[in-house]
Formats: structure tokens, C-alpha cells, sequence
């Protein structure tokens, strides 16, 4: 699905994988569920792309359900595979995942959510045998050169990548706009994160960041502005302090 000129997803918008291209050149950004890739064709074709002009995979955080085809892209593709630093042993499947429970939860979304999972081969995602790695602030050298802010919480290693060519910041997981979980709107903490307490406080982060195109793992792209995105999480935040 086109997003904006130079951007499109993968994926209905429940788990997310986009695809940003430059000067006819390609950067997968996240790569979803395994199931995703019988789809990454046609998507390239639509841009005018093929498999040939693929240059990398960058991926924002560690889980399972963004590492997605990035195995077989590496293997394939003969493209690298990028993650922060601090979640490379885990996009590798060395450490256990370090999500802490998954809050609220209702049915219907969740089993839909596992049933997109099926669907896509999620329960049999091979980690990336090996990927190069990145810190904070550094701009990466791949179509689109993404800007690196690191966003801990969701995971250790959580990055957000600001692509200001194309007006648009990629945040993983460190926010949602829908909840996987309860089917929940709007932005928010994404469910299964390490640390939530960290992941609101590093938010902080992306202050002053401009974006036009918010684009999250999971749920719709926002374009109401990244000072407004976090504006709202923080007095969700606040306001879950003060009832407890």
C-alpha cells in the first residue's frame, strides 16, 4: 500500500512493514511476519521497483513479529540486515525476549492478532543469522538515510529512524497506534513492552522531531505531528499515575 510518495506497507496495518525508496533504490524498514515476502514483489513493483534495488534491512527493534522475512532477505538478497546495538543478540535469538506481560486484553483483537500470525508463519520466524549494528545519532548509509534516535523501553535497543527527505519518522514500537491486544486506537505505549516507565520517559527523545508521516509497527500512520503523539501518551501516563 502506497503511504506517501517513497513510502509503502506492508501489511493491512495491524503488524507493519514499510519500504522507502530513493533515487531507485530500496530500504525495507522492518520486515513483519515471515509471510510478508510472497507480498514484497508486487509491493516493489508498484513503486516501479524490483527485488534487485532492495540495498538493506533496517529494523527498529528486536521481536519477532519486525524481524519478520529479514533472514531470508539476507540470504536472498545478499542485503544486510541493521539493528541497534544494544538488540542485536536479540534480533539473533540469543536472549529471551524482555516484554513484561501484556496489559489489558480483549479476545477478539488478540486472536486476531495470533490468527494474522498463522497466517504469515510468525510462530516459525528464523532470527537473522547475522546483523551489523548501529548507535544513536548515527545516520545510516541506505537509501532514504534514516537518523537514528534511540527509544528504549519497548525493548533495550528500540529505534526510532527519522527520515526527514520524506518527512516521515519510523517508530517501531515505541509508540502503537492500535493495541494488538485490545484493538485499542490511537497513539500509545505499545503492549509487550520491557518497560513502560522508560518507554514514556524516552519520549522525550523525539521532542521537537518533525514529521508529517508518523509510521508505527502496529496501526495507522498519524499525522497529527510527533509533539502531539507523545503530548497524548504522556497525559495517558499521567492520568493512569493518578488513578492508581
Amino acid at each position: 500500500m502506497k503511504i506517501t510518495t517513497g513510502i509503502h506497507r506492508l501489511g493491512a496495518g495491524l503488524v507493519n512493514a514499510y519500504l522507502v525508496e530513493e533515487n531507485g533504490e530500496v530500504t525495507i524498514i522492518d520486515a513483519g511476519m515471515p509471510g510478508y515476502w510472497s507480498d514484497l514483489p508486487a509491493e516493489l513493483t508498484a513503486m516501479g521497483r524490483t527485488l534487485a534495488d532492495v540495498r538493506a534491512v533496517v529494523l527498529t527493534h528486536g521481536h519477532s513479529d519486525h524481524i519478520g522475512f529479514a533472514e531470508r532477505a539476507r540470504r536472498e538478497l545478499k542485503v544486510p540486515v541493521s539493528v541497534h546495538e544494544i538488540d542485536a543478540a536479540l534480533a539473533r535469538g540469543e536472549v529471551p525476549n524482555p516484554a513484561r506481560g501484556t496489559g489489558p486484553i480483549r479476545i477478539g483483537p488478540l486472536l486476531r492478532f495470533i490468527f494474522l500470525g498463522l497466517r504469515n508463519g510468525a510462530f516459525r520466524t528464523k532470527n537473522p543469522l547475522e546483523v551489523a549494528t548501529f548507535g544513536d545519532g548515527a545516520t545510516l548509509d541506505v537509501p532514504g538515510s534514516p537518523r537514528v534516535i534511540l527509544v528504549p523501553g519497548h525493548t533495550p535497543g528500540s529505534a526510532a529512524l527519522h527520515v526527514p527527505s520524506l518527512d516521515a519518522l519510523f517508530v517501531g514500537d515505541a509508540l502503537a497506534t492500535v493495541a494488538v491486544t485490545t484493538g485499542a486506537t490511537g497513539p500509545m505505549i505499545a503492549p509487550f513492552s520491557a518497560d513502560r516507565a522508560t518507554a514514556v520517559a524516552s519520549l522525550s527523545r523525539l521532542d521537537g522531531v518533525e514529521a508529517a508521516w508518523v509510521l508505527p509497527g502496529h496501526g495507522l500512520p498519524w499525522t497529527a505531528g510527533v509533539d502531539a503523539a507523545v503530548k497524548t501518551i504522556r497525559d495517558d501516563a499521567a492520568a493512569a499515575a493518578q488513578a492508581r
